[in-house]
């Protein structure tokens, strides 16, 4: 049988999600967990991989098995064998024509940036920080250039194996929380929330394109500058790789013949 699953994760502490031989990476907790309820050895494959400081709220991951076990066993019992920092969220048993990467229509990422005077302490890990203020208006003009179908190479790790740098962005929204605060009158603090939608992403493209829109909403480019940064088709020509702390892989879209969860419950709880 194939069991599909919804993992969360913090993921501060751990070098990405691919499995490494030192074992500190988020697969190889979660298959040494599976492992041991299973009692047999298992192998993931995952919607989409993670960089190492970046978070999880709805990774999808499936593998097959010999073990009979009801739905909400592979939760709990995966649960019980898995540090405090990843959690399963849901578990389903799943076709064999399911795969977890092959068939997602597209992926979704999340960036939560904090724009403040002062860095961040008890979110510290888990948001970006700007202490400049940032024009929104100029960010989303600068965003709208990039959706559609491009060749996404001025925002593309060098370390990067996709086999193309042709991607398609379906969106980039970006909204703004203020947050009242009686100690920094110099400037408002506030959150800044960026949620993009692709086919796919290149290494590094969403902490790329983030350098730019911060570029763009600090006023050191002006929007119009997003295009020409496109059409180099270099990396060079783009802003430095931002921050890993503030990204969240919101997780895969499927058809809904599959029957999975769109979401985690309590995504929302992001500033």
């Amino acid at each position: 049988m194939r069991i599909a699953l919804g993992v969360s994760y913090n993921g501060q502490t751990y070098n990405g999600w691919q499995s490494q031989t030192n074992g500190k990476t988020v697969q190889d907790k979660l298959e040494a967990a599976l492992g041991r309820f299973a009692t047999h050895a298992v192998s993931t494959l995952c919607a989409g991989r993670t960089d190492s400081g970046v978070h999880g709220l709805m990774q999808v991951v499936h593998f097959d098995t010999e073990l009979q076990r009801p739905e909400s066993s592979w939760v709990r019992g995966t649960n019980t064998f898995l540090p405090p920092d990843i959690a399963v969220q849901w578990a389903r048993e799943v076709p064999a024509a399911f795969h977890s990467r092959a068939c997602a229509t597209s992926r979704r990422y999340a960036y939560v940036l904090l724009q403040s005077p002062v860095r961040p302490s008890v979110e510290a890990g888990r948001v970006g920080w700007v202490f400049n203020e940032l024009n929104g208006d100029a960010m989303r003009q600068a965003a709208s250039y990039l959706i559609g179908e491009h060749d996404f190479s001025s925002f593309r790790a060098a370390a990067c194996q996709a086999l193309t740098p042709v991607k398609t962005l379906h969106r980039i929204d970006i909204t703004r929380r203020s947050v009242v605060s009686s100690l920094h009158r110099e400037m408002e603090c506030c959150y800044w929330h960026f949620e993009f939608e692709g086919t796919a992403f290149l290494h590094h493209m969403v902490r790329n394109i983030m350098g730019c829109l911060i570029a763009v909403g600090e006023g050191s480019y002006r929007p119009e500058w997003m295009l020409e940064v496109l059409a180099a088709r270099s990396r060079d020509a783009a802003a430095p790789t931002f921050s890993p702390h503030g990204l969240y892989f919101m997780g895969p879209v499927y058809d809904s013949k599959w029957n999975l969860p769109d979401r985690v419950p309590g995504f929302d709880w992001l500033p």
